[in-house]
């Protein structure tokens, strides 16, 4: 293996590369990171990585990055230009790469493998994520507070809870957010999308979890299981807070009176007492309410409706604890 002088184009220095015969192919080491290109000007490109050095900037947010066509790609985010279009079902995409990925889901295939367990993705990264549950490689590392990660992704989204960045606004409401996908589910609540269908009921959700989760009801399938009682769930928070039954756990404290609770809604309809708030508003006549439940139990003032039933002598109530003298015939 003999090195090789390159010239870099950006005249700061010259970088020494490796010449290296692979497959009867030449090409371009890093000698960094040991990773090979085919030609001189790719390696040079990707020292900047190494170097640190981003000299292509947002104009828009100011955002950097190491190479120009990453900042053409970022900008879309601001534009909003979706330049690559599925001829099978017209959804369109930021990038081309991903255009790629969702072919496959028209065409089902799915042409990396992994060998260990044999399953197999339509994506090349799906995979790499995929080895990582079976080696624990974290390989991307948070350097506030030292937690690491099997995708970088999740670092980047990670970083934010740190900086409180978000760089994701709601052209409706102005509402920012920390994730795209978070601000992708919130706009649905301007436009009343709900694009994901259940096959069995018809029931149509704004996420895909919702989807998931509701399609449960049909399965009967429990898949969280605690680990004191055995006791099972359809979802994962309603374990989380069943767990606090075992372990007296109460995170949600009250910052006006000390007191503690179990579950986040609670704490919720708790600090509406302090607040006086009442956002819940009959619109019959207009009288307003803390909680939603006590607005639904007052609504049927007006409706007449009365949903509970004397099993003993059929007499029908307005609320579930109404007290009467029972005498059967």
């Amino acid at each position: 293996m003999e090195g090789k002088l390159c010239n870099n184009t950006s005249e700061k220095t010259d970088v020494v590369c490796e010449l290296k015969e692979e497959e009867g192919e030449s090409s371009y080491q890093c000698d960094v990171c040991d990773e090979a290109f085919s030609e001189g000007d790719s390696l040079t490109k990707h020292k900047c990585i190494h170097a640190g050095d981003r000299p292509f900037s947002c104009d828009i947010c100011g955002k950097s990055f190491h190479r120009n066509y990453h900042l053409t790609r970022h900008k879309r985010i601001h534009t909003g230009e979706k330049p690559y279009c599925c001829d099978v079902c017209g959804k369109s995409f930021h990038e081309s790469v991903h255009l790629t990925n969702h072919r496959r889901i028209h065409t089902g295939e799915k042409p990396y493998r992994c060998d260990i367990c044999g399953t197999s993705f339509s994506v090349s990264g799906n995979l790499t994520k995929h080895k990582r549950t079976h080696t624990g490689e974290k390989p991307y590392r948070c350097d506030t507070c030292g937690k690491s990660f099997t995708q970088y992704t999740v670092l980047v989204k990670h970083r934010r809870t740190h900086t409180g960045e978000k760089p994701y606004c709601c052209d409706v409401c102005g509402t920012s957010f920390s994730e795209n996908g978070v601000l992708t589910k919130h706009k649905r609540t301007h436009t009343g999308e709900k694009p994901y269908r259940c096959d069995i009921c018809g029931i149509s959700f704004s996420t895909g979890n919702h989807l998931t989760i509701h399609k449960r009801i049909h399965t009967g399938e429990k898949p969280y299981r605690c680990d004191i009682c055995g006791k099972l769930f359809s979802q994962k928070g309603n374990l989380v807070k069943h767990e606090r039954t075992h372990t007296g756990e109460k995170p949600y404290r009250c910052d006006t009176c000390g007191k503690s609770f179990s579950d986040s809604s609670y704490f919720s309809k708790h600090k509406q007492i302090h607040s006086g708030e009442k956002p819940f508003h009959c619109d019959t006549c207009g009288s307003s309410f803390s909680l939603s439940s006590n607005l639904t139990k007052h609504r049927r003032v007006h409706t007449g409706e009365k949903p509970y039933h004397c099993n003993t002598c059929g007499k029908s109530f307005s609320r579930r604890r109404s007290k009467h003298l029972c005498i059967p015939n």
